[in-house]
């Protein structure tokens, strides 16, 4: 069963990625396949945070400019 991806599960799969490039406990027969997947994860936060920024904005929008 596949679980929705979270901001929270995007950005600590993202940290690990980093974490095994970084120490150098990836294969190279896996780096490419790791930095595809980095790829989409950075794709899906940025996605996320931009949504996220767009409805902040009209929440404080409308508490600013109440209808009535």
């Amino acid at each position: 069963m596949e679980t929705t991806l979270t901001y929270e599960t995007a950005a600590a799969e993202l940290t690990a990625i980093a974490k095994e490039i970084e120490n150098e406990t990836i294969s190279v027969d896996e780096l490419a396949a790791k930095v595809k997947r980095a790829s989409q994860l950075i794709a899906f936060c940025q996605a996320k945070l931009k949504s996220t920024e767009e409805e902040v904005g009209k929440i404080i929008s409308s508490m600013e400019n109440p209808a009535g």
